[in-house]
């Protein structure tokens, strides 16, 4: 670990909004990883998963979507954007500042959750090499698990509309464990979660133009038995917007990796090393 090298700095996004960042490199990378968070989950939440990377040899970017962490506002409540800005603003500038700090090397990209739900909403999406999704399904609340379903449709109908009545925003703690989240991302959030078809209907309409269609580098999609949101049906449903990548699910336990939990966040949380060592491998040499 004392080889790496670790750097933060601030770049900014498409539009100019400054975006929060960080680089974990091994001195001498032969690849770069781009990790993208999932919903209200900071880039430090990836931090022992970007460094098991680096100490393989990767130079390994995170960083914080505008309004979360590090990217937040001073004044979260007059925040004006909308959930997709994620892909097609913050994304596209972060895998150029992954380009820009590690050139030359292959790129491969780690989606979490809704981080693998937007890079065909990105422009240069086409310079990413292949795509390990983590715990990536659609969010329509009727495709999770049952006992799931109560607690996610208070948060849609009671507590969120209340935090935005009370604060302006998605206010964390409680219910909502993640970080403070701005309005346009839990309307557009609740808006698909709420539909069986969760936004692809809308990528004929009023989500063009995008890429969707554009994106051909291979997904693997781990999904894992006790996450109540990215179950294998809702990991084929969100798969199905990116037709001409060739895709594959692996479903897992938590035993097969000597764990007792990993539900939705819980693949990168200390002790899944070897799970990490499985993606690494795959995007490195396309092997299981």
């Amino acid at each position: 670990m004392n080889d790496l090298v670790t750097r933060d700095f601030t770049a900014p996004a498409a539009d100019g909004y400054p975006l929060s960042m960080r680089l974990i490199s091994a001195a001498e990378p032969r690849i770069a990883v781009l990790v993208s968070s999932g919903t209200g989950f900071p880039k430090g939440f990836y931090e022992r998963f970007a460094q098991r990377l680096a100490e393989r040899g990767a130079a390994v970017l995170t960083y914080d979507f505008r309004g979360i962490a590090g990217s937040r506002p001073d004044d979260l409540k007059a925040m004006a954007m909308d959930y997709p800005d994620w892909g097609r603003l913050d994304m596209p500038a972060a895998l150029d500042a992954l380009i820009g700090a590690a050139p030359g090397l292959r790129v491969v990209h780690v989606g979490h959750s809704v981080g693998g739900h937007f890079l065909g909403f990105m422009s240069n999406q086409d310079r990413i090499d292949r795509h390990a999704f983590v715990s990536v399904g659609t969010g329509w609340w009727g495709g999770h698990h049952r006992s799931y379903n109560p607690l996610e449709l208070f948060f849609w109908l009671g507590f969120g509309p209340f935090s935005l009545m009370r604060h302006g925003y998605i206010k964390g703690g409680g219910l909502w464990a993640g970080t403070d989240l701005p309005r346009g991302v839990f309307a557009t959030w609740r808006r698909w979660c709420l539909k069986r078809e969760y936004f692809s209907k809308e990528l004929e309409t009023t989500l063009r133009p995008h890429h969707y269609e554009a994106v051909t580098a291979p997904i693997r999609s781990w999904i894992f038995t006790d996450d109540p949101i990215a179950t294998p049906n809702t990991a084929r449903d969100l798969l199905s917007v990116y037709p001409h990548a060739p895709s594959e699910i692996s479903v897992h336990a938590p035993g097969d990796f000597g764990v007792r939990r990993i539900g939705h966040e819980g693949a990168f949380r200390k002790g899944m090393e070897p799970l990490w060592d499985r993606i690494f491998h795959w995007l490195e040499n396309g092997e299981a």
